[in-house]
């Protein structure tokens, strides 16, 4: 459960559910990117995640879920969902399609259950960091704990 303070709505679902996970908040810092976030946060940026929303090209929609540092690659994620492509949504779509904005999308308590897919690196990690689907707020968990809120896969996903 999380501490006093600042309460989103994924750390209300996960509060809900009895979840463990740890809040963290950057909100004061300045930090911008993935990267920058896990810098303040004095995180491994290998385990802080990024959100991505893409759309395949049969027109259905998948997350993915990669280290801040990483790009992904649009191949190996087409594979991944078995999509003959994939690519990008549109930053205007992203709040009507998820409920989120970018920059504090997580993949947790999206307006619908998209297939999910996180690289597989995030096995590697006891817990793994991610956007609290609020601009400044991360929640940390185990991927074992996630993959209880959300139906998910593991693929390499990187370039």
């Amino acid at each position: 459960m999380a501490d006093k303070g600042v309460k989103t709505n994924v750390m209300r679902l996960l509060d809900s559910r009895g979840v463990d996970y740890v809040s963290r908040d950057y909100s004061h810092t300045g930090a911008v990117s993935g990267a920058d976030v896990a810098r303040v946060l004095g995180l491994d940026p290998q385990s802080v995640f990024k959100t991505l929303v893409t759309v395949g090209a049969s027109g259905e929609h998948y997350v993915f879920m990669i280290p801040v540092e990483q790009e992904l690659d649009l191949k190996k994620a087409a594979r991944a969902v078995g999509e003959k492509s994939v690519g990008m949504i549109r930053q205007r779509e992203l709040f009507p399609l998820t409920g989120y904005v970018h920059g504090g999308c997580s993949p947790i308590g999206m307006k619908k259950t998209f297939v999910t897919v996180v690289d597989e690196t995030a096995q590697l990690f006891d817990t793994v960091t991610f956007s609290a689907g609020r601009i400044g707020f991360q929640v940390e968990l185990s991927p074992a704990a996630l993959s209880t809120l959300i139906p998910l896969t593991y693929a390499d996903l990187c370039e």
